[in-house]
């Protein structure tokens, strides 16, 4: 603040007095890169929906007040209306044709999408190896495994499949949609959590549209939003497919203001000279609590990082299954830093930063009220989460009334070095607010 210095004369004397003029001009709004004015923004997300992930870390979660996101696969819960299939030739014509050709370029999508249909079990685990092969640039490799798989199909040396018993599936939609009530986010992680790169474009599509139809009819279209896809595959050819169906991965998000951090990634985030800052990390079983805790403390020293925590298993049951105990001491030193961490959805965090980056904000004083317009550019029925705003008022508003439309907010005032703010919620979209001083 600059300090300007008044003279006053009263008939007795001549009173020096102080008055404070300060560096901003009333009305002056900006948008806080995170929601409440948060330093980073931190997602715990879940994938395949193990059975302990609803049993132990979910309550822990909801006792903390902590929401999470969930990415099922929707084939797994019982009542499911789309399961695996193969979309294709008869199945017997193409076990027929590997006798007499080796798998290529222009037959493995084919093979390997109807090799886990067959009946038999343990072909699945060859589309997945052979997947994770052609990820890695190696398809002569993945092609061989391929034609192991259906030699041994030739030479009758799996054993017959049974059937899946549905009563038997521990998650259930009613279940999911009590869940989603607490506050967690449900989003999709295919039908049946196959090797994506390596299937027929009708099967690719399966997965990823009737994934998401069965959550847009079991839960409704806001758990439609986001997705991942499994593997965490970064494959061209799926994300031109599933950009197209899902506003929003986890894989990948090519926005031009996001620098993106895999969980391979070795470079920190404070390198990272972008808007925003996605960082992914994966705990696993070999990934010990204090790392885990130093990733919380990395980005709450930052001003514009995003930290997407990757969890699988649960106390033995799923993938690199990590105990209750364990993750409940890292929901609770999360909790911690709430003070500096706004814990959100993948979702919600995704639409507040696109909703910033293409919002227009403005603010001007006039009879003692300041009126702000707060719009964006997007699909209203989409993005409609609040974003904060920071507003600069006179000094002498301690207490704030902010009002628009039909709802009213009171807010205190605070200062920092260009003067007196208040942070508050602001609708996008939804008309002027009026911000006024409160007589105290």
């Amino acid at each position: 603040m600059r300090m300007k210095t008044k003279y006053l004369l009263t008939p007795a004397s001549i009173i020096l007095a102080f008055s404070f003029t300060n560096n901003y001009k009333a009305g002056e709004t900006e948008i806080t890169t995170w929601q409440n004015g948060k330093s980073a923004a931190i997602s715990l997300t879940f994938d395949d929906g193990s059975p302990n992930q609803f049993s132990q870390a979910l309550p822990a979660l909801n006792k903390l007040s902590i929401p999470a996101t969930f990415y099922i696969i929707t084939g797994n819960v019982a009542g499911a209306e789309y399961h695996g299939k193969f979309i294709g030739r008869p199945v017997g014509d193409i076990i027929k044709g590997t006798a007499d050709t080796l798998t290529n370029k222009d037959n493995f999508f084919e093979r390997a999408s109807a090799i886990p249909y067959l009946g038999y079990k343990g072909t699945l685990a060859y589309q997945t190896n052979a997947g994770a092969l052609y990820e890695q640039g190696k398809p002569d490799k993945a092609w061989h495994l391929i034609d192991s798989a259906y030699k041994k199909i030739r030479n009758h040396e799996f054993t017959l499949a049974g059937s899946v018993d549905e009563e038997k599936k521990y998650l259930t939609w009613q279940a999911v949609r009590e869940y989603a009530a607490q506050g967690h986010e449900f989003a999709s992680h295919t039908i049946t959590h196959p090797r994506l790169s390596v299937l027929t474009e009708p099967n690719l599509l399966y997965e990823l549209e009737k994934s998401k139809e069965e959550i847009l009819k079991q839960l409704g279209e806001s758990y439609t939003f986001s997705a991942e896809c499994p593997y965490g595959t970064e494959d061209e050819r799926v994300m031109s497919y599933a950009y197209k169906i899902y506003p929003a991965l986890r894989n990948r998000m090519p926005e031009k203001y996001l620098g993106e951090l895999n969980r391979s990634s070795n470079t920190q985030p404070g390198d990272v000279n972008k808007e925003y800052v996605q960082w992914q990390r994966g705990a696993t079983t070999k990934t010990p609590l204090p790392l885990m805790k130093s990733w919380v403390d990395t980005v709450a020293a930052h001003q514009n990082n995003w930290l997407v925590l990757v969890f699988h298993g649960v106390d033995g049951v799923g993938w690199e299954a990590l105990p209750h105990e364990l993750l409940q001491d890292y929901f609770e030193y999360i909790k911690q830093h709430e003070d500096k961490v706004w814990i959100a959805t993948f979702a919600d965090v995704t639409k507040y930063m696109r909703e910033k980056m293409n919002a227009t904000v403005k603010g001007k004083e006039a009879d003692n009220k300041i009126m702000v317009d707060l719009t964006h550019s997007l699909d209203k029925s989409m993005y409609d989460i609040p974003l904060t705003l920071r507003t600069y008022v006179p000094a002498d508003w301690k207490q704030v009334q902010v009002k628009q439309g039909d709802k009213t907010q009171t807010v205190s005032s605070s200062t920092n070095d260009k003067g007196t703010f208040v942070l508050y919620q602001l609708q996008p979209n939804k008309g002027t607010a009026e911000l006024s001083g409160v007589k105290l």
